[in-house]
């Protein structure tokens, strides 16, 4: 028996399979480990003796030859070291999800007369991971187990990394049954990684210690754990402000509710259905009821409005007595269904287009022709006043992915300008072009033409060579706060450098996307509305929630407001500069909109006539 064992053995370890006693053995899952006593699971884990038999010939062997006998003997991945059966367990245990199992084998591994075995960071990591997974009615008390993992961890001088702590925290922070002091041992394991081990918390660090206390309804321990969290860089996503909501709405903090509503708007376009009722619930309460002054100074209402963007003023609760709240929906022009609100076309706001406009011009002149880029923003402060900028590149090669396609300069570039000056009563947007485009185009005479029409009328700039065009047109578009017509989803490299979390904002707003129809340029203009969390002049609320299918015409609102419709109901809505007023009967369909004859006051920004 012993015979067929050794054999075995040389066998399983040829193929790269493990000890027989273990690999096979425990891979046929012909014994459950948790079945296993201590001394028996000890043995399966000790590595196997080496072998004392001597070859008995050698053989020259071709360096071919010895390559591929190299490359059959190479172990599998993970394979090596003496605690590679542990590590095979923990990986088999986490698949399964059995964190007895898991625990059973350190245990045994750890305990027993042999010495230790020298676990890799990764590994405790691994055992912590399914710990803070385990189902508590099939492993109880996983925090205690937890503990003695890093312990160890610390002992053996193993170096704990973020996750380790994380994982730590999470298990710590689900013990409240147990230990109520669990949340605050939570959040000290995370607030002092950075002092104990130079680790910096994550968002995810921060979730289940805030989790904890809104559990515990400790509203005051929450906000220590917001105000760390802003400490380290740290910014809160919807399901952390939910739960700081949450708590400052059971605590009655009406002042807090207010500042977390404004966080909400600035985290999250829409609402999830959980965040959702967190709104209602605080609306329907009593202290709701009692938050809010009765009068206020309306023009300075209305100026914080514009001066934010629209749609929000940050000056606390106005009105006063208990509010209604509805589930609504919102027509196609921006009216609400429930109390007649115009929604606001909401915009960046000043000091955020300062800084995005910075940023852009800051990312250009690093990767730019400094003396070329600079020259262009000295010539775009001399010519402020335009409407829109246009992309002519990617206007001019829309579809043209064909034999005798080509660069459309009459068909389709001309097309959208003749469109734009239609709409801006003959004013000229201006069109960005790359000079190695106008050089070809030149030689036709038709396009020579035109190319100097555009010219005398300072409707066009070429971006010289070596440069790319896309940071010109996306400065001006920013710079003059106006529109900018493209089809450029804005999503390569360029764009990721931004960083910026009003950049998508700023898209949804300003951008105008176009197609052909019957040679006649069709513009889909930025909807008459944005879908986002308003506080208007009067009050009221619209939160809109999250709708799977993006058809705003079935996305669900709600409308909160004092009691009665909103006072101001049918006022046009403001925003960053200019008010945005587009008529019921003009509805977006969220592909195209049609848009009244005046165009001017549509668009983002009041401009004055070029000279």
């Amino acid at each position: 028996m012993g015979l067929i064992n050794h054999q075995a053995e040389m066998f399983s370890s040829r193929m790269g399979m493990g000890p027989w006693h273990h690999g096979l053995r425990w891979q046929m899952g012909l014994r459950p480990l948790t079945s296993l006593k201590a001394t028996q699971l000890r043995a399966l884990l000790r590595p196997p003796r080496p072998s004392r038999r001597r070859a008995t010939h050698t053989a020259t062997a071709t360096p071919m030859a010895t390559a591929a006998a190299t490359t059959r003997r190479r172990p599998r991945r993970g394979s090596k070291g003496p605690n590679s059966d542990l590590s095979r367990v923990f990986t088999e245990c986490t698949r399964r999800g059995d964190a007895a199992a898991a625990m059973a084998a350190f245990d045994a591994a750890v305990s027993g007369p042999d010495d230790p075995p020298r676990l890799a960071a990764h590994q405790y990591n691994q055992l912590l991971h399914l710990l803070s997974a385990a189902d508590p009615s099939s492993f109880p008390g996983p925090a205690a187990a937890a503990r003695r993992v890093f312990a160890h961890m610390l002992q053996a001088g193993a170096s704990p990394s973020e996750a380790t702590i994380t994982n730590l925290a999470r298990i710590t922070a689900s013990d409240q049954a147990a230990n109520p002091g669990a949340a605050d041992e939570a959040f000290e394991l995370v607030a002092t990684m950075k002092e104990k081990y130079g680790l910096a918390p994550r968002l995810r660090s921060y979730s289940p210690v805030l989790a904890a206390f809104r559990r515990a309804g400790q509203a005051a321990k929450a906000y220590a754990v917001e105000a760390h969290m802003a400490a380290s860089g740290v910014s809160p996503e919807e399901p952390e402000l939910a739960a700081l909501l949450d708590v400052s709405s059971r605590a009655g903090n009406a002042d807090k509710v207010y500042e977390y509503m404004l966080k909400l708007r600035h985290a999250v376009d829409c609402v999830s259905e959980e965040t959702a009722a967190i709104v209602e619930s605080w609306f329907k309460s009593d202290k709701a009821a009692m938050a809010g002054k009765t009068e206020w100074d309306a023009a300075q209402v209305k100026d914080a409005i514009v001066a934010n963007g629209g749609g929000f003023h940050r000056l606390g609760w106005l009105g006063s007595g208990p509010w209604t709240v509805q589930r609504v929906r919102v027509g196609a022009d921006g009216q609400c269904g429930g109390c007649g609100f115009r929604l606001a076309c909401v915009d960046i706001d000043v000091e955020e287009t300062e800084r995005f406009a910075d940023s852009v011009s800051g990312l250009a002149l690093e990767r730019e022709t400094k003396t070329n880029f600079s020259r262009f923003q000295e010539w775009l402060e001399a010519h402020k006043g335009y409407e829109a900028i246009v992309d002519g590149a990617n206007i001019a090669l829309y579809q043209q992915n064909f034999a005798e396609g080509g660069f459309s300069l009459t068909q389709q570039l001309d097309a959208v300008i003749t469109e734009l000056r239609h709409r801006y009563s003959g004013k000229w947007p201006l069109v960005i072009l790359h000079n190695k485009r106008i050089a070809k185009l030149m030689e036709n005479s038709s396009n020579r033409h035109l190319i100097e029409t555009w010219r005398a009328n300072g409707a066009l700039y070429t971006s010289p060579s070596g440069s790319n065009d896309d940071w010109y047109w996306l400065y001006a578009a920013i710079r003059l706060n106006c529109l900018l017509v493209t089809n450029d989803e804005m999503r390569d490299h360029i764009f990721e450098l931004l960083g910026s979390s009003f950049f998508p904002k700023w898209k949804q707003r300003h951008r105008v996307k176009y197609t052909f129809n019957k040679g006649k340029a069709v513009l889909m203009m930025p909807a008459p509305y944005s879908s986002e969390i308003q506080e208007s002049e009067m009050g009221s609320w619209h939160v809109p929630m999250e709708e799977k299918s993006g058809d705003e015409r079935v996305r669900i609102w709600l409308c909160i407001g004092r009691t009665g419709p909103c006072k101001g109901a049918h006022d046009a809505p403001v925003s960053n500069g200019a008010v945005h007023d587009v008529p019921p009967t003009q509805a977006y369909n969220g592909v195209q909109q049609s848009q009244p004859e005046n165009k001017a006051d549509s668009v983002t920004g009041k401009r004055k006539d070029r000279d």
